[in-house]
Order: structure tokens, then sequence, then C-alpha cells
């Protein structure tokens, strides 16, 4: 019966060739020592299924047999008490106990003067580190802990490069994503692989596509942020090296994602000096020196996220089919984000259901605007807005546009020839207080959308170039997030374009140009509001969908709206809203009106009464600069 040896397992064999090979150098070192006792490192590296930690860094980095000697005498003094007494001994001081560059040359065969060269491997890719406090020969040599770990066959990432976080390869991708992520495999399979740049408004499909790109290479994907870059100088300089050496170490591709910081200095450098196998992902295209290809990853379109909401749901999408529809038109979401948020909704109600996939996308996919715009809550409904049918009439037919985007666009193939134009954008006009804002929440709360009033003191830039940069971000981010977008007062924003006189003329035209065109290609809801219709340029008015008069209210409608002033729960006495319609004011006074009644009659500790709105009323015209006739408050007291 023949009996069969059974291989060792590889960090088993890897150990044994270590010891191996320091016991080599023991010998070396010691030539009174028993040559003939010495464990064979090329038996055991013969009977490994892999090649040995050492074997494979000396091929990865070309080291010469010196150098890769000198790579073991500084792992064996850190593992080997014997290797380290006897560079004690041969420097003629036992105390010290670690390599130097003079007892390699000395003892080690083929030396070479290179070795130490800040050129070479040992100090390019930081495998050794030399204490420069001495001269060159006898300053202590010592390897790098990252490295030691690696011979002892432990491969992780070096933990001073903690900004770089390992990207898995995605189990789900859109099916426009696969086959960019497929063309990228092609375009990395060459000796010298370019640099590959991705733009677009999707950093997760962008991230996606990459991994698969670069899992079909046998790479795994890293990724670092622009925002964790540290600045430019030494720290930077390291992170650089310390990758140039990980990447070939961990089999590694490194993606940089250009965030909210853009295309920093210190980024550009990064991408300038990184290795093969870099992809730089960012929303616009970026100019490299270096050879690059460009792929563009945007957001998936509403047909093909409904067709990830089905392939996440799985049988649960059939019951949802409409809802589907609904989400897939309103937000802008990742095939990542999609997946999640569906996982993340059965484990909180251990269903699918349409209400808590809307809150879910529409809480993921708020955009942070708050240096830009103010969110506001929308609580009012139709019953609240008092306006002539033909008006509510249009901002329903504003809603149901806004719903069955998805139908229209692109089952029924309007999207077929490009997307621009076909946001739903509105011109609420009418003076002031008439519920032109009003109307706005009416048209959120009824949409279940988030809305947000751009506050345009902080948009609009004296700087050149600042005010369309605001803008840019604004319209990104509620792309993103399926809002509704409110230009109050929007006159000074989107006003006619003028003649030009001088430098101011011409860059305000170029703004409003430049607004021209996002209103042309924005996909969500933007409402613009303004006291005057005739301000706004003729090219604006062409480009939006709608444009709603919101006249100023008549007696029946002011008698609603004095009706509806005062809440349930507010005492009142006496109070006739047909005598207070005769008051010839908007709807915005009216509330100033009602609001300020119900503090003087808190005050008085009273029910509001008509007392109290004739006072308050005094207070709100004098405001508006005119007075009460005596026909307006005729039988209020």
């Amino acid at each position: 019966m023949v009996k069969r040896t059974q291989k060792r397992p590889w960090p088993e064999a890897n150990q044994a060739c270590l010891v191996a090979e320091f016991a080599r150098l023991r010998n070396l070192l010691d030539p009174k020592a028993d040559a003939t006792r010495l464990p064979e490192a090329e038996k055991i590296r013969g009977a490994m299924d892999a090649p040995p930690a050492i074997d494979q860094l000396t091929q990865l980095f070309g080291l010469s047999r010196f150098e890769r000697d000198i790579l073991l005498l500084c792992a064996g003094v850190e593992r080997d008490s014997k290797l380290a007494a006897l560079c004690g001994e041969a420097q003629g001081y036992p105390q010290r106990v670690h390599a130097t560059f003079g007892v390699a040359m000395a003892a080690l065969p083929d030396p070479h003067w290179s070795a130490l060269a800040p050129t070479r491997p040992l100090r390019r890719f930081c495998l050794v580190e030399l204490d420069g406090g001495k001269g060159l020969t006898s300053a202590p040599l010592r390897i790098d802990e990252r490295i030691l770990h690696y011979l002892a066959g432990v491969n992780l990432l070096d933990s001073r490069l903690q900004p770089v976080v390992l990207t898995p390869s995605p189990d789900w991708i859109a099916d426009d994503h696969r086959t960019v992520a497929g063309l990228i495999a092609q375009a990395l399979d060459s000796q010298t692989p370019p640099a590959i740049q991705l733009c677009g408004d999707d950093p997760q499909g962008q991230e996606d596509a990459a991994a698969a790109a670069a899992q079909a290479q046998g790479w795994q994907l890293f990724t670092l942020r622009t925002e964790d870059l540290p600045p430019q100088g030494a720290d930077l300089n390291q992170l650089v090296t310390l990758w140039e050496r990980e990447a070939p170490l961990l089999g590694g591709a490194l993606l940089l994602q250009c965030g909210s910081s853009g295309m920093t200095t210190a980024a550009r450098q990064l991408a300038e000096r990184a290795p093969a196998a870099f992809f730089l992902a960012s929303r616009e295209p970026v100019r490299l020196s270096r050879a690059a290809l460009r792929f563009d990853l945007d957001k998936p379109a509403p047909a093909d996220q409904k067709r990830l909401w089905q392939k996440a749901l799985g049988p649960a999408a059939a019951q949802l089919n409409g809802a589907l529809d609904v989400l897939s038109g309103h937000f802008r979401l990742s095939a990542r984000t999609i997946f999640t948020t569906s996982a993340l909704t059965v484990a909180h109600t251990g269903a699918h259901e349409s209400a808590e996939l809307w809150t879910a996308c529409r809480s993921l996919a708020r955009p942070r605007l708050e240096d830009l715009a103010q969110r506001i809550v929308p609580a009012a409904g139709w019953d609240d807005l008092i306006l002539p049918e033909p008006q509510k009439q249009t901002l329903r037919q504003l809603a149901d546009q806004v719903r069955h985007r998805l139908k229209v666009y692109e089952t029924w193939g309007f999207s077929d020839k490009g997307r621009r134009g076909l946001g739903v954008s509105a011109l609420f006009a009418g003076g002031s207080g008439t519920g032109k804002t009003l109307a706005a929440e009416v048209l959120a709360r009824e949409l279940a959308l988030d809305l947000y009033r751009i506050d345009l003191s902080a948009v609009v830039s004296k700087y050149i170039g600042e005010t369309e940069k605001n803008l840019k971000q604004v319209f990104d981010a509620a792309e993103e997030g399926g809002v509704v977008l409110l230009f109050d007062e929007a006159d000074a924003l989107f006003g006619k374009r003028g003649e030009v006189r001088d430098s101011h003329d011409r860059y305000a035209n170029i703004e409003v140009s430049y607004l021209l065109q996002r209103m042309e290609t924005y996909q969500g809801l933007a409402i613009l509001t303004s006291n005057l219709k005739s301000t706004i340029d003729k090219a604006f008015q062409r480009r939006l969908r709608f444009i709603v008069n919101f006249p100023f209210p008549d007696a029946a409608q002011r008698e609603a709206i004095w009706k509806r002033a005062f809440p349930e729960r507010t005492p009142t006495h006496g109070l006739e809203p047909k005598r207070l319609s005769q008051l010839n004011v908007a709807g915005g006074n009216i509330r100033n009106i009602a609001l300020n009644a119900a503090f003087l009659a808190a005050a008085a500790a009273q029910p509001v009464g008509m007392a109290h709105v004739l006072e308050a009323a005094r207070l709100e015209v004098e405001k508006i600069e005119r007075s009460l006739t005596e026909a307006e408050i005729r039988g209020w007291l």
C-alpha cells in the first residue's frame, strides 16, 4: 500500500519557507554554523501550490537577489532572535540587534551599492525604512510593518490608507451600466491600460460599473473620495507612494470619486501619478495629461428604474405596478439605492407597501440644499386654495402631468428623441398675497414631494460665475431628489435680458442664458412666482409648460377665505365672513389680519370678535400704506 503524503496548507508552508530562509541567512552571517542541518527552502517551495510570499513580493517589485536577501534579513531580525544577535556581532556591538546595509554588503551574496538608492524598489516602495540620522552603511534598516505582515501571509490594506475603502463587486447593476462595464473591461485588457474616466450624475453607478470591470480583470476595486484626500505636501506624497505599493500587493484598482469638493489640486495630482488600473469618477469631464478613456454613466432612465424595482421587489412588484410607475417617474435613484431601499422596507414593514416605499425614496433622495434653499413642509390642501375654477383646473392638470410622466415619456415614446424640454415648469403670476406660494404647497402635498423655496439672496452673487455655480448646485440636487423647486419672487433672477452696455450687462445676460438651458433640461417640477408676468423674459415664458394667473379675489372668494382664516380650535364670537369680505385685500393680508386679531383677543382673554379684527385690519392697511374706507367696515361693530 502506497502511503500518500498530504500537502501542507499554504500559510503553514509559507511559514516553513520563511524559517528556512532565516536559517540560510544565519549560516551566511556565522560561517561556523552547521549547513548540513539547514532546512531546504527549495524543497518546501516545490511542494507548495502557490509561491511563498517572499517570491511573490520579489516578482511584483522586481527585486534583485541581493535586495531580496536584504528584505529577508530585516524580516529575520524582527522574527528570529538568533539572527538578530548575529547582526549585532557582525557590527562589533552585540546590543545593536538590527540589520544595516554594511552587514548586508559584507555577508550577503551578489551585493550592489544601488540596492538602497531612492529609485530602487526597497526605498521607492517603502519596503524598508532607513534611519537617516546615521551614515548609509551603519544606519539601522527596518522592514515596513505592512511588508512584514505580507511575508507572514497576512495581506491587508495598509492602515495608513484609511480613507481608501474596498468597494465590493455589485450583486445588482443597471443593464446599461453592465454594458459599459464590459466595454471598460475590454479597454483595460492591455499591457498598459489607460486611466478610465467615468462621467455622469450617478456616483454609485460609477462605482458599481468600475467594480464589475475590475472584477472581470481579477482586480479588487478600492474607492477614495476627494474630500478625504490630504492637502498637497508630504502626506499626499506618502498616500500616493503607499498606493503604488498596495496596488500590486492587493491586485487593486483605485477609483477616485470627485464628490462635493470637485476636482481639487490634490485630486488632480493623485490622478496624474496613480498607477495603472485607475478610475476617475466625476460629474463633468476632467482634462488629464495622461492617456484616458471616457465613459458616461448617468442614473438609470425611468423605464430602467422600473425594471430595477421589479427585479428588487420580486413577486411583490406585481401588486405595486401603478406605484412603481410613479416612483420611477419622480425619483432618480441609482441601482444600488433601489435595491437597498427595497431591502430596508422589507426589514421594517415585513412587506412592500407603496406608501413606505415612497417615504423611503423621498427621504433618501432629499437633497442637501440648506445653504441655498428653504425646505417648506406643505400643510395646505385643495380646500385651502381659493381660486376661480379655471385656475384650479390648470393646477390639477399640472399635478396630473407630474404623476403620469413615465407613461407619456417612456411608455408612449415622447422621450425617444431626447429628454430636453420634458420637465414640468410653471409660472404663477399675480399680485402679492393672491395665493401663489400657497398653490405651490398644495401641489407639493398633493404629489407627496418635498418643496424647496430658493433663497435668491444666497443664489445671486456679484462675482462672475458664482450665480451659475449656485444655480447648478440647486438644479443638480433637485433633479436627484424629485423635489418641487419654488423660485419665489423670481423677477430678479428670471428677468428680461437687456442690451449689453458694459461687462455687467454681458454677464447678467449669461446668467439668464444659463437658466434658459437648465430650465429646458430640468427633469423635475419648477415653479416660478412673479408679481408681474411682463417682467419675465419671453424666452422663459416659451419654455414654461403652464402659466397660471392668480387674480385678486372678489367678494365671494374673500368670504370663502375668511371662513377658513381661523382654525377650528380658535374661540370666536360674532364673526361675520360676509361683512368681513367687504375689506378689499388679498388672501395673504387676510391671513395676517386673522393672526393679529387672534393675538389681540388672547391678550384681552376674550374670544376673537369683530372688534379685534377691525383693530388688526387697521394695522394691516397702514402697513400697505392705505386707509380703511367706510364702505369696507360698514356694519362691523
